[in-house]
């Protein structure tokens, strides 16, 4: 998957040079002073952030990015400097109510939902746009207050694969679509669908070709923007026995003809756009696929020469950038939840989505004030079918989740606790037979769940903790509980996690309760802590 637009508003139409540090020089943001200051460093987040698409308004950035089965789905994060991102909405709550997205009859979304979305800003107005093989439709959201959840929604079909949503002027708007051959459709200007006697036309044929030799992956991931009067279309594509490489095509009309060439290819690091400072500075921003942790946002600087971007310090994805370090820039996107909430409060942070779309009867913050409380609502025979699991992202080098939960209304058949969620999961929790309780270490090493290792528990709380180890993709988790708040003992044996596309997601850590023989039990999570000081 890929897609997405970028739209730079505000942008430098000379495309000009801009300065850039020396590799031993550290810069002021967007100023280009020096400064014996600590940088920040690649990748800006090290979780999984895909697909990422970027548009300047004035001083602060916006970027959206793929979560595709979870709800709220289409996160929307702000910054004021590229690095440091803060989520502040979702487009949307649910994408739809259908069985695969629900996890009703057999049905699932793992890897599906909604893909690579373009967040751009026209006339005081925000769009994003997405598109799902799930519903069969493309999406278009707006809002003029990005920081509000939900925007308003469009949707029309078919599914526009990858698309780039693009305002020309004021009066025309399109989308930059497909794989492989990338074509051009016109939209109404009212956005709900395509214009029947609008461009519809392949404007870049074979568009991998620029990448040379034998292709493995399509050229897809749209990406389009105007700088200086002309037209720009970046996409990503993968040469076999090669890498991940970003590819783009310009053209002094927006039907073409367009001419291209390689725009970057180093470590894998592709698909995404471009997007200039206040100050006249330019960057590429892309990801990585890095592992079981999932695929990392890169910001690499730029310039122009000869109406082309040249990316990277020599080519080469840069390891410190001119951006100061401030604070972690993983705090925006994950958070530790003591479940209180006070009159006013929200229901859950930002940080937390629902894998597929949660039954809302099922669970509650009110039922036991300072808790959240999960019933199982129907009988599942997996955690992977089981409604209601409450996740948040992993991240690198290393975290670590614990929580503490309450097992007393379990009934038989019932298990409860904490996964490390992919294809291949592992959990720590705890099962119910009859009215004895046990902890348990559930792994799917093979896709098969199984029971690797079980320790009788005679109490009705315990605390259950997963460790996470990315360093060099080392890509294991680790399981402890703890029976009294304060001493951590290890259980079963640490889990080697993998990315695949079968989820196509990195590792998250989720809260679960499911039921495998009567529905109605239920059990209550005090709080959940997230970190990255491991258990040593």
């Amino acid at each position: 998957m890929a897609g997405c637009l970028l739209f730079v508003a505000g942008v430098n139409a000379s495309c000009s040079a801009t300065y850039l540090p020396t590799r031993n020089e550290s810069v002021s943001p967007m100023r280009g002073t020096k400064m014996d200051i600590p940088r920040a460093k690649n990748p800006i987040i090290w979780a999984d952030v895909p697909d990422i698409s970027i548009v300047r308004v004035g001083k602060a950035y916006y970027m959206s990015s793929t979560t595709m089965h979870m709800s709220p789905g289409l996160p929307i994060m702000k910054s004021k400097d590229l690095v440091h991102w803060k989520l502040v909405s979702y487009a949307y709550l649910t994408l739809g109510d259908n069985d695969a997205l629900s996890l009703n009859n057999g049905k699932n979304a793992y890897g599906k939902g909604s893909w690579a979305s373009s967040i751009r800003f026209h006339d005081g107005t925000f769009y994003v746009s997405t598109f799902s093989s799930t519903t069969g439709k493309t999406y278009i959201f707006s809002t003029r207050d990005p920081q509000k959840t939900p925007w308003k929604e469009l949707s029309f079909s078919p599914s526009y694969h990858d698309h780039s949503l693009f305002f020309d002027g004021d009066s025309r708007v399109y989308l930059a679509t497909g794989s492989g051959n990338i074509r051009l459709i016109e939209l109404k200007p009212d956005l709900s669908g395509p214009k029947l006697d609008g461009v519809d036309q392949i404007i870049v044929p074979n568009a991998s070709r620029v990448a040379g030799g034998a292709i493995g992956l399509p050229a897809e991931g749209s990406q389009m923007f105007k700088v200086g009067g002309r037209y720009y279309l970046c996409n990503i594509t993968w040469p076999r026995n090669g890498m991940r490489t970003e590819i783009i095509h310009r053209a002094d009309r927006i039907e073409g003809p367009y001419e291209g060439r390689i725009m970057f290819q180093d470590q894998g690091v592709a698909q995404g756009g471009i997007v200039d400072t206040p100050d006249g500075r330019w960057y590429a921003y892309l990801f990585q696929d890095h592992g079981a942790v999932g695929r990392v946002p890169f910001i690499v600087p730029m310039t122009w020469k000869d109406g082309w971007p040249v990316v990277g310090a020599n080519g080469k994805v840069p390891e410190t950038l001119d951006i100061p370090a401030g604070q972690s820039t993983i705090t925006g996107i994950v958070t530790s939840d003591e479940f209180n909430r006070m009159p006013g409060d929200g229901s859950l942070p930002l940080a937390w989505q629902w894998n597929h779309n949660p039954d809302d009867r099922y669970w509650s913050l009110a039922a036991h004030p300072g808790a959240l409380r999960l019933t199982a609502g129907r009988v599942d025979d997996s955690v992977i079918s089981a409604r209601n699991t409450l996740t948040q992202r992993t991240f690198g080098p290393e975290c670590s989740g614990s929580t503490s939960i309450d097992v007393t209304a379990m009934k038989d058949g019932d298990c409860a606790g904490m996964i490390a969620l992919q294809n291949r999961y592992g959990f720590v929790g705890v099962k119910a037979d009859g009215d004895a309780r046990s902890i348990v270490v559930v792994t799917a090493e093979n896709t098969a769940p199984v029971e690797i290792e079980r320790v009788p528990l005679t109490q009705n709380r315990v605390y259950l903790r997963i460790d996470c180890d990315f360093k060099n993709r080392t890509d294991v988790a680790t399981f402890f509980y703890n029976l009294d708040g304060k001493r951590w003992t290890a259980i079963g044996k640490p889990h080697h996690l993998r990315y695949d596309l079968v989820h196509f997601m990195g590792c998250r850590l989720g809260l679960f309760n499911f039921a495998t023989m009567l529905p109605g039990g239920y059990v209550d999570f005090d709080y959940f802590r997230i970190g990255n000081h491991l258990l040593r």
